[in-house]
């Protein structure tokens, strides 16, 4: 979780990860943001997100990336 809360804030600094869960929703993030956090995520992490992942819910905090980067993982 480290990791990935070090990437996001690579992102958006000024963002509080631990208590954020609107990402997407609130339009913190948009889609070039989104873009470059995917890139981020499947060179540090070995996975591939592809676009049926491309989904709000599964950015909208650091959880939910967390939780989607765990369950690439694991296959």
């Amino acid at each position: 979780m480290d990791r990935i809360i070090e990437i996001l804030k690579s992102v958006h600094p000024e963002v509080d990860y631990e208590t954020e869960n609107g990402l997407i929703d609130k339009r913190i993030f948009d889609s070039f943001d989104v873009v470059t956090l995917v890139g981020e995520l499947m060179d540090e992490f070995d996975v591939e997100i592809t676009a049926e992942h491309m989904i709000p819910e599964n950015f909208n905090s650091a959880q939910a990336i967390y939780n989607l980067v765990s369950s690439l993982e694991e296959e």
